[in-house]
């Protein structure tokens, strides 16, 4: 299994990025890459998918249509990942979806394997909570916005993170590959990357992935460009290096077979320490990149 996949190894049809729970190799993650042109439209199926709908540069319509009704949400979206906190859609399973763009954009489509079938909703950016978490060097920004406790869903979790350049995120090393009530959890994860470019140079990362134990033997060290992704079946994953003068944002899609649904982690021994130094320092100056908008009265 090849768990690097830079930009355009994972293209099919439409996407520029399409990883199923087929493809993958494994039962519930999926992530896909929507790139409409002006005027541009496409339909889909969820199949037994739940999926959110969330704008990473453009905004967009989505009109879900299932045995239940039709749903239609406009999306405001937003120019860029590094611009700000962006709404979004959730569709059910069982049901046809048409993501349309007047101006055109990309879209990215965070699914899972669900059974419970959801009604279709709207995601306001405002409602989005914005975390900082980490301190120094390892301070990063998250947009919780498809979250565990923060937006329901039946088995997806996503969220978004963003790190200063020269900063590391994803650190200490973590893993969630095996079922330990109340401790960790079983869910499969996918990286979609995002670099700022300065005074028009591309940007770029690292991200490593070792071994965490007999069976879980996913390895990776790669340098990490605009539109790579990254599966992690298992193992602990991070860092996720930002190099300096590089924003870098990721995309984290993440499932799995528990019956709860909640990001249950277990630190890397060697490295555990390091949380433990966070109240020492202060918060990179640089973050928050943006907040989230007021909630309208």
């Amino acid at each position: 299994m090849t768990h690097h996949l830079p930009a355009g190894e994972a293209a099919a049809g439409p996407y520029t990025v399409d990883v199923s729970p087929d493809g993958a190799g494994w039962g519930y993650s999926s992530l896909r890459v929507l790139r409409l042109e002006p005027g541009g439209s496409h339909t889909f199926d969820t199949g037994d998918g739940e999926w959110i709908v969330l704008p990473l540069a453009g905004a967009c319509t989505v009109a879900s249509d299932d045995d239940f009704g039709h749903e239609e949400f406009a999306l405001t979206g937003r120019t860029n990942v590094f611009d700000g906190v962006t709404d979004f859609a959730y569709v059910p399973r069982d049901a046809r979806v048409t993501v349309s763009s007047a101006e055109g954009g990309r879209f990215a489509l965070t699914g899972a394997r669900c059974t419970r079938r959801l009604p279709a909703r709207y995601g306001p950016a405002s409602d989005v909570p914005v975390e900082l978490r980490g301190t120094g060097n390892c301070s990063r920004q998250v947009n919780n916005f498809g979250a565990a406790g923060v937006f329901e869903c039946d088995k997806l979790i996503a969220v978004e993170v963003l790190t200063p350049g020269g900063n590391w995120s994803s650190f200490p090393p973590h893993k969630h590959d095996e079922h330990r009530p109340g401790e960790e959890s079983v869910l499969e994860e996918i990286y979609y990357f995002e670099f700022a470019a300065h005074d028009g140079t591309p940007g770029l990362g690292y991200q490593r992935v070792s071994p965490s134990g007999p069976g879980r033997d996913t390895d990776v060290l790669a340098e990490v460009r605009d539109g790579d992704v990254v599966l992690i079946p298992d193992g602990w994953h991070g860092p996720s290096m930002a190099v300096p003068g590089h924003h870098m944002y990721y995309l984290n899609v993440m499932a799995g077979p528990e019956d709860e649904r909640a990001w249950l982690i277990c630190d890397h021994p060697d490295h555990a320490w390091i949380r433990d130094t966070w109240p020492e320092q202060p918060v990179d100056p640089r973050l928050p990149l943006y907040t989230a908008p007021e909630r309208s009265a």
